[in-house]
């Protein structure tokens, strides 16, 4: 369905509860390194509960060697606080790139600067700076299923029916 690819996450329980929301939405994780934690950290497995093994994982060793094989395209969405690009305004595919950086850092500079057209932002208050990386990635990714939701329930239907 989509792509959500954390880039340095730095707190397991996000990321555990990140890749539990990829397995129900039918999405891939990708997780770029430095990790802020070991990937088996029990914390990451307590948030994923018994959906971890269920995660279609893949894990980068750099944001350059992801971005090697996946470029910034029309496919790409960067969050980030530095834009005024709202993400309910984005058109969001099957396929689709949602990035996501750090919670201590957010994205690169550089990346942000030149992919603009591809920043989008959640909208807070005046005294909020930015929302829980887990909470930010829900929000995003359920516009993008909300958007792309009549193919999504057709699937669904049907990988339930084939259990019975």
């Amino acid at each position: 369905m989509f792509n959500i690819v954390l880039v340095e996450p730095q707190i397991p329980p996000n990321t555990g509860t990140i890749g539990r929301l990829c397995v129900n939405l039918g999405a891939t994780l990708h997780l770029v390194k430095p990790l802020g934690f070991n990937i088996d950290d029990k914390a990451v497995k307590r948030a994923g509960l018994d959906y971890w093994k269920d995660l279609d994982l893949k894990v980068w060793d750099s944001f350059d060697e992801f971005l090697k094989a996946h470029p910034i395209n029309s496919n790409s969405h960067l969050s980030t606080t530095k834009t005024d690009n709202l993400y309910f305004n984005a058109k969001f595919k099957k396929g689709d790139y949602l990035i996501f950086g750090s919670e201590t850092k957010g994205l690169r500079e550089d990346i942000l600067l030149k992919y603009r057209d591809r920043c989008i932002t959640i909208p807070m208050g005046e005294g909020g700076r930015s929302l829980n990386l887990g909470i930010s990635v829900g929000i995003v990714a359920y516009e993008a299923l909300r958007q792309n939701y009549i193919g999504f329930k057709k699937i669904e239907i049907k990988n339930r029916l084939e259990k019975i």
